[in-house]
């Protein structure tokens, strides 16, 4: 008689057998489980790494296209010789690094005046020609920015960590005087800036616009009060429109001027603004202003962003030159 029972033994698995083969296959999957734990991290370090590029090209791209389409560079402004920090560069960190010298905090901040191509009210004028002549910036107030603050307001201009010290008509931030350097080519004020300072007579020569010049090309020659600088019969109505970016507890903040009354002050200055984020979780700004020698200036521009969950990061770095674009 068959022994089925022997036959069954022979051809089943012994417990040796499965033990081996659950073994085996335990070992396979916990492979494969972490071919694609690594598959999604890496997938996920992919990603934020294109998001943050992203973010940092967009945000450079929105100052070069500025500075380039810019006539002049208000800050970072030039190193003055009796100070010990270098106001010509300004960088900021998060965690906030250590400010140099007698600066009492390290910020940084670009200010470009607003291109001539920005038209938020659509209505064919520039928002930067204040006045609608045609032309910009030709008709200074004292207070170059025409926002009743040392400087420009709500900004360190010079890097000491101070924000609208001195007086209103003082535009460089520097020693409480105003109008101590007007706009001629020349560095009257030997703080290694030039026309940084203007009065609301912009050259200082004691004319309306330029002496013996028709300015206005009206067929007369400095018809007007002295502070009427294009000899339009108004004075001080076209001032400097600040384009400003600076760093607020690790977000990059862009602030463009409105040519409507932002600030319900029932008037058109300088404290009318919008601020727009354009970065976040930026961990280092800083803006190099370098003189080349032969009358152009380039802005040495590099932005760092980090993850805060991954600490994955991206550091980019650029150069424009003011008015390239012009």
């Amino acid at each position: 008689m068959p022994d089925f029972c022997a036959r069954a033994r022979q051809s089943g698995f012994t417990l040796v057998e499965m033990l081996l083969t659950v073994t085996i296959t335990g070992m396979i999957m916990l492979a494969l489980m972490g071919l694609m734990n690594t598959a999604t991290e890496s997938s996920d370090t992919v990603r934020t790494r294109n998001d943050l590029i992203r973010e940092t090209r967009f945000a450079l791209t929105r100052m070069v296209k500025n500075v380039s389409e810019s006539r002049l560079l208000l800050l970072p402004q030039r190193d003055k010789p009796l100070t010990n920090w270098p106001e010509h560069i300004r960088e900021q960190t998060v965690p906030a690094s250590a400010p140099i010298g007698d600066s009492t905090l390290a910020t940084a901040v670009l200010a470009v005046t607003m291109p001539a191509y920005i038209d938020l009210d659509a209505n064919s004028v520039p928002d930067a020609d204040n006045d609608g002549d045609g032309l910009l910036d030709e008709d200074l107030p004292e207070d170059i920015h025409n926002d009743s603050a040392a400087g420009i307001y709500l900004i360190d201009d010079w890097g000491n960590g101070g924000i609208d010290e001195g007086r209103n008509e003082d535009d460089d931030e520097t020693n409480d005087i105003e109008g101590e350097d007007p706009i001629n080519g020349i560095d009257d004020d030997d703080d290694n800036n030039i026309d940084e300072d203007p009065s609301a007579n912009m050259n200082e020569d004691g004319c309306p616009g330029i002496c013996g010049v028709d300015d206005d090309a009206d067929g007369s020659i400095d018809e007007g009060g002295v502070n009427d600088d294009d000899e339009d019969g108004t004075d001080d109505e076209d001032w400097y429109d600040p384009v400003v970016y600076y760093l607020d507890s690790g977000t990059l903040k862009e602030r463009l001027p409105v040519p409507w009354d932002e600030s319900g002050d029932a008037a058109i200055t300088g404290r009318d603004f919008i601020v727009t984020d354009i970065a976040s979780n930026v961990t280092r700004f800083r803006v190099e202003r370098v003189d080349t020698g032969n009358g152009h200036e380039i802005v040495d521009l590099t932005l760092e962003l980090t993850d805060p969950q991954s600490g994955e990061f991206v550091s980019l770095q650029t150069r424009v030159r003011v008015g390239g674009a012009l």
